[in-house]
């Protein structure tokens, strides 16, 4: 994890100082550094008095953020040509517009065209861009929210500091993801722990609340693993009569994903779901070697070198051998 450099934090007071209002978007189905990245710039636009709305396609599928639904909307308001002149966009979590999802405007409104600034640490991000903050090195997107809000407000309150280390526990897989190079990581976090905010009750959060249904559904994708690669590659799905079946709240692929790197000999895991009759998702993770962003970017995802995702158009039957082929040429 690289810190923000000067130039970095004046270059985002700079855009915030150049317009009037904002609207604050992250990425469809919305994990928890998604949406405690939004909600930290919204607490910097707070304190400024600057007017923002926080926008989120959704769904808030996952059982630990539904709790925040209700601060997003998916609808654009209208803006005449001279306000929407003044209003910055500010995508974190992402930088494709694509992948905010369906955004629903009032009389024709739109996000095209607005003044943007991206705040976001996925590898296939691109960095070449102008108003952006990319660190493919930082673990979570709070992280860097958390940098702009101590240098431009300072130390975090209570329910900023719950905020932000929700995010990057996350993102981190409650710190499992971290290495050597991450010392910063835990120096970020434990000033937060200062400010009041309790780990303990941050996992409980995370890891509590799951439904039963979750729990039998989760048997059935490890019922359906298989090994591939000389068992490198471990690959599941979940049908279209399964959503229907268990519903799709709170569905828990996180475990799946640690149940299986648990495996001797495993290094990635794929996990692919069928959401409509033309459409899948896909889900990439992998041990320390193997880049699945690399994989995910070849079926027009991305994400970082060991978690990644995709939306596909197909269905299982073709797109399991097909993603499985592409891991077979790095496993």
């Amino acid at each position: 994890m690289i810190l923000l450099t000067k130039e970095q934090i004046d270059s985002f007071m700079a855009f915030l100082d150049s317009h009037d209002s904002f609207l604050i978007a992250g990425h469809k189905e919305p994990d928890g550094d998604c949406i405690a990245s939004s909600l930290g710039i919204s607490y910097i636009l707070k304190h400024l008095g600057k007017p923002h709305l926080l926008l989120n396609a959704g769904p808030f599928k996952r059982t630990e953020i539904k709790k925040y639904s209700n601060l997003f909307t998916k609808n654009i308001p209208f803006m005449t040509k001279e306000e929407s002149e003044k209003c910055g966009l500010i995508i974190v979590d992402c930088s494709e517009t694509q992948r905010l999802g369906e955004l629903e405007g009032e009389q024709g409104s739109s996000i095209t065209g607005l003044d943007t600034f991206i705040v976001d640490h996925h590898k296939t991000a691109d960095s070449s861009q102008p108003n952006t903050i990319i660190d493919s090195s930082c673990p979570a997107a709070a992280l860097l929210v958390q940098q702009l809000y101590e240098a431009i407000v300072g130390k975090p309150g209570l329910e900023e500091a719950d905020t932000l280390f929700f995010g990057i526990s996350t993102d981190t897989g409650f710190f499992r993801y971290l290495n050597e190079r991450d010392s910063e990581v835990f120096n970020a976090a434990a000033r937060l722990v200062q400010a009041g905010t309790s780990p303990r009750k941050t996992y409980q959060e995370m890891t509590g609340g799951k439904a039963w249904n979750t729990r039998k559904l989760l048997g059935i994708m490890l019922d359906r693993s298989e090994l591939y690669c000389n068992g490198k590659l471990v690959a599941t799905y979940e049908k279209i009569e399964d959503t229907h079946k268990y519903g799709q709240d709170g569905r828990d692929s996180d475990a799946l994903y640690t149940l299986m790197l648990a495996v001797e000999g495993v290094e990635a895991v794929l996990f692919l779901r069928q959401e409509t009759e033309e459409n899948c998702t896909a889900g990439f993770r992998s041990r320390d070697k193997c880049d699945v962003s690399a994989i995910a970017a070849k079926f027009g995802g991305g994400g970082h070198k060991n978690a990644s995702g995709a939306s596909i158009q197909g269905r299982i039957e073709t797109l399991l051998p097909a993603i499985i082929k592409e891991f077979s040429k790095v496993l």
